[in-house]
C-alpha cells in the first residue's frame, strides 16, 4: 500500500501542479490513500474528494497551518507548521478564519512588496508598479506569498535564484505573519471534527524544533512540556527525516498514544509523490473518521 498524507498543489497553496495533475501523477503512481494539505487552504478539497473517487484512491481531508509557537523557555516564538486531517469540509468557523489569514496574506504580501520599492529606491532600481504587483499576484494560482514575489524577482533579472531573493530582499523587506496560536489551530480543527498534527518536527530546511534544538531527545522534551495538550499526532515520515528521527518520534508517538503519520511534503519540485516507504497500519489509524474510500480499495 502506498501511502502520501502530505501533499500540496498549485490550486491550493505553492505546488507546481494543479490538482488535477497530482491526481492523475498519483494514479499513475498507484498511490492507494492520499491527503491534499494546502498551506491555510481548504478551497480545494471539495474537488479533491471528488477527484480521489474518480481515480480510485482513498482520501482523507486534509491542511497545513503555519502556527506561533511561543517557546517559554528562551521566551521567544517560532514557526512551526501542523497539519489538520478528518475535519469536515463545510465548518463555518474554520472556513471563515482561513479567509481572515488568506486576506491577511494579501495585504502582508503588498506591504512586502511596498518595502521592497524602498530597497530599490537606495538602490536605484526601478520601482514595482501597480501592474506589475497585480502581474505578481495573478502569478499565484492558490496562495500568495513570498515565493511569488521571488520568482518575479528571478524573472526581473533582479536576483539569480530565490535563495538570493531571501538573502538580499525578502528576509529584510518582511512582515509578520497572521499570528495563529497553537491552542487556536487546535480548536479550529478538533472543532470541525478533526486531528491536529506536528508536521516534520526535525526538518532541516523548514519551518522546525530545529530552531530551537537539533537533539531529539530535547525536541521531544518541548512536545511534551508545551504541546501534548494541542495536538493528536507527530508526521514521524518526511522526505527531509532521515531513518534516525523516524525511528525516534515513532517511539515517542507510541510513548503517548499519538496517531503516526507521514508523507512526501510534495510540491513537485521534485516530484516526490509516494516515494515514502510509510507501513500500512498508518492508514488503518484512521479508520472510522472522515475519510473517502474508493471502492477498489476498500
Amino acid at each position: 500500500m502506498k501511502i502520501d498524507l502530505h501533499v500540496h498543489t498549485r490550486t491550493g497553496s505553492d505546488g507546481d501542479l494543479p490538482i488535477e495533475g497530482v491526481f492523475k501523477e498519483a494514479k499513475r503512481r498507484n498511490i492507494d490513500f492520499i491527503s491534499i494539505t494546502d498551506h491555510d487552504s481548504i478551497d480545494c478539497q471539495g474537488r479533491a474528494i471528488t477527484l480521489a473517487r474518480k481515480h480510485g484512491i482513498s482520501y482523507i481531508t486534509g491542511v497545513e497551518l503555519n502556527v506561533t509557537f511561543h517557546y517559554p523557555e528562551d521566551n521567544k516564538d517560532i514557526s512551526l507548521d501542523f497539519l489538520g486531517y478528518g475535519y469536515d469540509i463545510g465548518n463555518q468557523e474554520l472556513k471563515s478564519r482561513l479567509q481572515l489569514i488568506k486576506d491577511h496574506r494579501q495585504r502582508r504580501a503588498r506591504l512586502i512588496l511596498d518595502n521592497l520599492n524602498i530597497e530599490f529606491d537606495k538602490e536605484g532600481i526601478k520601482r514595482f508598479n501597480e501592474e506589475e504587483l497585480r502581474r505578481i499576484e495573478d502569478s499565484a494560482d492558490g496562495v500568495f506569498g513570498r515565493p511569488h514575489i521571488a520568482n518575479y524577482l528571478i524573472e526581473k533579472g533582479i536576483v539569480k535564484d530565490k535563495q538570493e531573493a531571501f538573502d538580499k530582499y525578502l528576509v529584510k523587506c518582511d512582515v509578520p505573519k497572521y499570528p495563529l496560536s497553537l491552542a487556536e489551530a487546535s480548536k479550529l480543527v478538533r472543532n470541525s471534527g478533526g486531528i491536529l498534527v506536528h508536521a516534520h518536527p526535525n526538518d532541516p530546511n523548514g519551518t522546525s524544533l530545529i530552531s530551537i534544538t537539533r537533539d531529539l531527545q530535547e525536541q521531544t522534551q518541548i512536545i511534551e512540556g508545551c504541546m501534548l495538550q494541542y495536538i493528536d499526532g507527530v508526521e514521524c515520515w518526511h522526505s527531509r527525516h532521515d531513518s534516525r528521527t523516524t525511528a525516534h518520534y515513532i517511539e515517542f508517538a507510541r510513548k503517548h498514544n499519538l496517531f503516526m503519520t507521514g508523507g512526501s511534503d510534495c510540491h513537485q519540485k521534485p516530484l516526490l509523490l509516494g516515494t515514502l516507504d510509510i507501513p500500512e497500519w498508518v492508514a488503518n489509524q484512521f479508520s472510522g473518521r472522515r475519510m473517502e474510500f474508493s471502492t477498489s480499495n476498500g
